[in-house]
């Protein structure tokens, strides 16, 4: 073949990216049929795909690291976009908050406002369409007022408004911010190292199959860092405002993202998150607000730290003190980079020790949370996050998806906490001493 042929044709030569993205297809594929076929054993299913596919992503990580050529960002992409169209095609899986997210997007629509009213209320109301009343019935909680973040619930009212009632309409919306989420993260990092997010079990189960909102948050965070690093800090602050009104988790990184800014900057970001939070005072109901006070100061799953915290204090107290220990070591990280960031491009956050900490401390740790850390991971690959990324996968074995009736729905059995945070602490561990060796190498 000559020369100029090689070059237009060469590429559709398989490469060790195709073969580890083909393996991730059929995992994927197997999923999605799973959750099409009733009465399959979904757990076992999910499981064992979530370990096949996270095989196949960290050997094509290391095997990468081993060769000297670049990692092909259009194949990263396309097998990438592959995955989540299976999540597409599949639906949620080991999931149902999806119905509360297709009811306030209803609710939006009708109302004026998703917020203040319970879905029980409407159990008997006749005047809900066919549609909603099956979505209605399978709402968890339905005795609880929503308390989803206002820009959320706005990105709920335009699945609605795309596709009134249909998953697929905010899967849809969800896979494309996440495929926009690779395409930041690949201005940050080698593609080798946004392998690991684009390619992750948690990213294309969480977002693609069972569609939960994470990406609106983490887009609009990224953003925000990528305007405040080019020095437009007005408009990074209100994007970093929206991040907050879609989770209240980007609020971590405002010191970070705002180091450069002025009192005006800072002041617009909380104004635009203020204002945005503002629908849930104007709700005409305190439903909403009471369901927030309840998760914050009740609600509790696969908890880590914070369930050794309250061995020793109060539930009141055990929050108070994760949450001073939370803002100590953003004090301190702040200070620690102020060198690096007094001059030269502004330094990218360290968004998987922050937001790492703040799971490690909170009552509730569930799967997609870490997806925060994740996105952080890709510029800071360590063995604990990525092994984190799998092994919080664990926590979807409860009595709800055992059938098992001798635990609470959302019980684990007693083993699960135990190998699920002891496999991340053992990753840790093996971070230290590989840093320790790479410094005894230098000496």
């Amino acid at each position: 073949m000559s020369a100029v042929a090689d070059a237009r044709w060469g590429w559709l030569r398989p490469q060790a990216i195709d073969v580890a993205g083909l393996a991730c297809l059929l995992g994927y594929g197997v999923l999605a049929w799973s959750a099409r076929t009733p009465h399959t054993p979904m757990l076992t299913v999910f499981l064992c795909v979530a370990a096949w596919t996270a095989l196949a992503t960290f050997a094509l990580y290391f095997w990468q690291g081993r060769r000297d050529e670049p990692l092909s960002v259009a194949r990263l992409m396309l097998w990438a976009v592959a995955f989540r169209v299976c999540g597409l095609i599949g639906g949620p899986v080991l999931e149902d908050d999806v119905y509360r997210y297709l009811w306030d997007g209803y609710r939006f629509a009708v109302a004026g406002t998703p917020f203040g009213v319970a879905p029980e209320q409407f159990f008997q109301d006749m005047s809900v369409p066919e549609t909603f009343r099956h979505i209605l019935s399978q709402i968890n909680n339905p005795d609880l007022a929503t308390f989803y973040a206002p820009v959320t619930q706005v990105v709920f009212l335009l699945g609605y408004l795309v596709a009134p009632g249909q998953v697929a309409g905010l899967q849809v919306i969800f896979i494309l911010l996440d495929i926009g989420v690779i395409a930041l993260l690949l201005r940050l990092a080698p593609a080798r190292a946004v392998l690991l997010y684009a390619w992750c079990p948690l990213a294309v189960k969480e977002i693609a199959f069972t569609a939960h909102p994470e990406s609106i948050g983490i887009a609009l965070l990224l953003v925000a860092f990528m305007l405040a690093r080019r020095e437009q800090l007005k408009v990074a602050a209100i994007c970093l405002g929206l991040a907050i009104g879609a989770k209240v988790f980007a609020a971590a990184l405002v010191p970070f993202v705002l180091r450069r800014g002025r009192f005006i900057d800072w002041a617009l970001c909380a104004g635009v998150a203020a204002l945005v939070y503002l629908p849930f005072a104007l709700s005409g109901d305190a439903g909403s607000i009471v369901t927030a006070t309840v998760f914050a100061f009740e609600w509790e799953f696969n908890a880590a730290a914070f369930e050794l915290l309250r061995l020793g204090f109060s539930e009141l107290g055990a929050r108070l003190v994760g949450g001073g220990l939370l803002l100590a070591l953003i004090a301190w990280l702040y200070w620690r980079e102020r060198e690096d960031a007094a001059q030269g491009p502004l330094p990218v956050p360290r968004g998987d020790w922050v937001f790492g900490a703040v799971l490690l401390l909170a009552p509730v740790i569930n799967p997609w949370y870490f997806l925060w850390v994740a996105v952080f991971a890709v510029v800071y690959p360590s063995l604990w996050a990525w092994t984190a990324s799998v092994a919080l996968l664990l926590s979807y074995i409860i009595g709800l998806h055992l059938q098992d009736f001798a635990l609470q729905p959302y019980e684990h059995p007693v083993w699960v906490r135990p190998l699920e945070f002891g496999i991340i602490a053992a990753a840790l561990a093996g971070d230290f001493l590989m840093r320790r060796r790479a410094r005894a190498n230098i000496a």
